[in-house]
């Protein structure tokens, strides 16, 4: 069997998320307890009760999916889970370098919440925005940023899956890019719930941050490939985890291309880590030339079937 895990990104955040988790499973609580001393907010009462309206500001959203994420990720290593590839969806790539070695799961905490402080910082007081649009092709969609461009940054911020990416940028123009989608046959174009303009040049001063924070964090080995956003697929010889996540904040997310170069590997299972199913269903929409088993987890009746079926396989 050849395993990928999928990690999943801001946005599917809910107040509840872990609390059956903690509650069940020993690993996820001891992982848990850790990267919540490694903040200066109640990471498991924002997890477990919320409100939302807190949970969902970029700064709690990130160190709560990423100590989420961690958690099950433990409790799949101690049942002998042993992947192949791991990729996350933005966020969820710090996850997915936590699950191959490269961070602990409070090394990796830390990292996400100064990175979700260091975004919305960059772009404070500025009126932005972030859209998803339906039923275009690169191309267009990028031709459509270009004639918005007069209005201020607009940029392709992620390629998710065949017609579906997500532009982002100061809001003038990215309302003005929609309008030009539309014109040029995008089904839709979706107004997105976000605190900024992700992976676009307008986040350049919390990718200066982060280049300078990592200068002081100790990077550990890879144990398996990590697929990373702005490459759409696995580092190269002259490529540095530093630098492809400095370059991530600012870059275009190719989940897209990255879930193919998954496939051209033979993964032919798959487990989401994460609530919702975000990653499950572009999978589905990206790899359609053969059926490769995708499993979600978020609750902990998910979490023992993975466990179960992974020993059974194994």
């Amino acid at each position: 069997m050849k395993l990928a895990l999928l990690f999943a990104g801001q946005g599917a955040q809910h107040a509840g998320m872990g609390a059956d988790l903690y509650e069940q499973f020993p690993a996820f609580r001891q992982v848990l307890d850790e990267c919540a001393a490694g903040v200066e907010f109640d990471l498991k009462s924002l997890c477990f009760a919320g409100p939302d309206e807190t949970l969902n500001q970029t700064r709690y959203t990130q160190p709560c999916m990423v100590a989420f994420a961690a958690g099950v990720t433990r409790v799949l290593q101690e049942a002998g889970t042993q992947p192949v590839a791991a990729a996350g969806l933005s966020l969820g790539e710090y996850s997915a370098l936590c699950a191959a070695g490269v961070f602990s799961p409070r090394q990796a905490v830390e990292l996400a919440a100064f990175r979700g402080a260091a975004m919305e910082q960059a772009v404070q007081g500025r009126a932005s925005g972030m859209a998803a649009v339906l039923g275009l092709d690169r191309k267009t969609l990028a031709d459509a940023c270009a004639g918005a461009s007069a209005l201020g940054v607009v940029e392709i911020a992620n390629y998710n899956c065949p017609g579906q990416m997500a532009i982002a940028g100061d809001a003038a123009a990215v309302e003005r890019a929609c309008e030009l989608a539309k014109q040029a046959g995008a089904r839709r174009c979706v107004p997105l719930k976000v605190s900024g303009p992700f992976h676009t040049s307008l986040m350049a001063p919390a990718a200066s941050a982060l280049a300078e924070r990592f200068t002081r964090e100790p990077f550990g080995k890879m144990n398996f490939p990590v697929y990373f956003n702005c490459l759409g697929g696995p580092m190269g010889d002259g490529d540095t985890v530093p630098a492809l996540l400095e370059k991530q904040v600012r870059s275009s997310v190719y989940m897209e291309d990255t879930l193919r170069r998954l496939a051209d590997e033979g993964i032919d299972r798959v487990i989401e880590i994460g609530p919702g199913r975000v990653l499950s269903g572009l999978w589905k929409k990206t790899v359609t030339e053969r059926k490769v088993p995708v499993l979600g987890v978020e609750t902990a009746r998910e979490l023992a079937e993975a466990v179960r079926m992974l020993q059974e396989e194994n």
